[in-house]
């Protein structure tokens, strides 16, 4: 006879924590200790919660927080599409860009704030993030349950439009046609910015974007899709799209105003134009 074995939550936050840090491939000890101790129902509002599961949602059996830490799309606005992201994704992505206590970090697209209080704790102490959300319900969740996070402010605003603080991290979470150039200008030396890049509907990538003193570096590493950035996912009837391959194929990002696109341009959107050249090498065939 089998005997049944009641498991607390902190034991199966701390297997999800694992699960987390073992899909970012990180080595920072930090990841996981950071996943475990950030609680992702304080985020999600009151059980039972809605997953988000093939082309349906379905409803967790109660409001027992160990039905979300697992790797589920847990429904924020049903109406507008908004969930709570990936976490298997959201851990990779924040693994990659490898933060580092005292960065300043500017998030976007911050939903109700989950992935903003595991940023801001890996920046700590003495780090920062400045969170943008364009949808005010979402930015006031986002203010109140980041208030035990005091290295964390929420700006409701539109972070196309509005001037980003200087950065060494720029996390965005909504799919954008092209970097705005004021993002770009926004990284200081040494900065990444991770987005999800959707120059067209057939392709959708994760791009990593490195400021080095030649340029901006970038490098298109995985599928992605996000719901679309607003007044930033549409490109302009003048912009040079790129195929799926042309896409893949980009290794840096060109302000226009720091130099015109040439043969090499696997993208031109305007002020800003993607090359298959790496910096200080050859274009990537």
């Amino acid at each position: 006879m089998l005997s049944r074995v009641m498991t607390g939550i902190e034991d199966i936050r701390t297997f999800y924590a694992r699960l987390m840090a073992a899909n970012a491939g990180s080595r920072d000890p930090r990841l996981e200790a950071v996943f475990a101790e950030v609680p992702r129902e304080a985020f999600l509002g009151p059980g039972p919660w809605r997953i988000v599961a093939g082309n349906g949602k379905i409803t967790t059996p109660s409001a027992d927080p160990a039905h979300i830490y697992q790797n589920v799309l847990v429904a924020l606005d049903d109406a507008k599409g908004i969930n709570n992201g990936e976490p298997f994704l959201h851990a990779m992505w924040i693994g990659k860009l490898a933060l580092r206590p005292g960065e300043a970090v500017c998030h976007i697209g911050a939903g109700t704030g989950y992935y903003t209080a595991v940023l801001a704790r890996l920046v700590s102490p003495g780090g920062t993030v400045t969170a943008f959300e364009l949808d005010a319900k979402l930015a006031e969740l986002a203010r109140q349950n980041l208030e035990a996070y005091g290295n964390a402010t929420v700006v409701h605003g539109d972070a196309v439009t509005t001037p980003l603080p200087p950065s060494d991290v720029i996390y965005v979470n909504a799919g954008v046609a092209a970097p705005p150039a004021g993002w770009l200008k926004a990284l200081r030396p040494g900065g990444r910015m991770i987005f999800p890049w959707r120059p067209a509907e057939r392709v959708p990538l994760a791009v990593i974007v490195t400021r080095t003193e030649k340029g901006f570096a970038c490098d298109p590493f995985m599928r992605s899709w996000f719901i679309p950035c607003v007044g930033a996912s549409v490109a302009g009837p003048a912009a040079k799209i790129p195929t799926r391959d042309q896409a893949a194929r980009s290794r840096s990002i060109w302000l226009t105003s720091d130099k015109a696109p040439d043969r090499t341009a696997t993208a031109i959107f305007g002020d800003v134009w993607f090359s298959s050249r790496s910096l200080g090498g050859r274009p990537r065939n």
